[in-house]
């Protein structure tokens, strides 16, 4: 499936803003299953600097400056990206999770090490003791890892209700589990606290979700929004991606931008401004097939 996807973000002061500078994490990654075909990142006002590099996780990231005074910014993500279905793994086939996180604190090859990174307590995702509470029901000894992941994800999806006003970008996990109330940070952020509880690496993805409307109805251009979802490592199986919102294993419909140890690592614009007194913020994200191939319903 093949896609063009348009983010736009807008920023609008009451003050003129002096200087500011920027970190961008917009552009697809490029992965066995998804090819970045083109990539545009489009700045107004031109920027004074800007540069491009690969950060810690390997995702690409741009930073800017613009050090001449301006009343508002605007940023636009101009890509398009091809993805194909990856080969589907039997979970029951997977390796019992306490053995691979056994196998991985122990291990020192590159795979088990780089992932080892991501079974840890990071700024967005604290562990804490209901959350390990809660896990174990799917993860008795010696469950295939992929089938106590699958249970899980369903178990969220079930038990949390989605709701967009609930929370803020640095609300924390435990605010979440009380609540059982949020968006797709938050209930990214919460499966991750859960299998770290139990010693399982499990990694934050940013990326973007294929919205299919109801029949009868024109897909509304510019309606869609950034997602985030969880990523896990099976040990032999290698990782598998699982969407808690939606309760899915990640198919062609999504597409990944970024992932980290949880949000804070891949946020999509973050940066600094000096002055502007009162600001605002408005997203428009448009994800649209350029492909004669079949939609998936969900």
């Amino acid at each position: 499936m093949k896609y063009k996807i348009t983010h736009s973000t807008r920023y609008q002061y009451s003050q003129a803003v002096p200087v500011c500078h920027n970190l961008v994490h917009l552009c697809p990654r490029e992965l066995p299953n998804q090819t970045r075909d083109s990539f545009t990142l489009l700045i107004h006002p031109e920027p004074t600097r800007i540069t491009s590099r690969q950060d810690y996780f390997g995702n690409d990231v741009s930073l800017f400056s613009i050090d001449h005074p301006h009343s508002g910014l605007t940023v636009t993500a101009l890509s398009e990206v091809t993805v194909d279905s990856s080969p589907g793994i039997d979970p029951a086939k997977t390796k019992p999770w306490d053995e691979i996180v056994s196998k991985m604190r122990s291990d020192r090859n590159p795979e088990a090490l780089a992932a080892y990174q991501f079974a840890f307590d990071s700024k967005g995702v604290k562990r804490i003791p209901e959350l390990l509470e809660y896990v174990r029901p799917s993860f008795p000894a010696g469950r295939p890892i992929l089938e106590g992941v699958l249970e899980l994800t369903e178990r969220i999806n079930k038990e949390f209700k989605y709701d967009s006003r609930a929370t803020t970008v640095h609300t924390e996990v435990q605010e979440i589990f009380e609540n059982r109330h949020g968006v797709c940070q938050d209930f990214a952020h919460l499966q991750i606290g859960c299998l770290r509880a139990l010693g399982i690496a499990a990694r934050y993805v940013s990326g973007y979700l294929r919205t299919i409307p109801p029949p009868g109805k024109t897909r509304l251009v510019g309606a869609d929004a950034s997602h985030a979802w969880v990523s896990v490592y099976c040990g032999e199986a290698g990782w598998v991606d699982v969407d808690p919102t939606n309760n899915l294993r990640i198919s062609n419909d999504h597409i990944t931008v970024a992932w980290g140890r949880d949000y804070f690592d891949v946020c999509p614009i973050q940066g600094t401004i000096i002055g502007g007194g009162q600001h605002s913020m408005s997203i428009s994200v448009d994800v649209a097939p350029i492909s004669d191939q079949p939609a998936l319903m969900q």
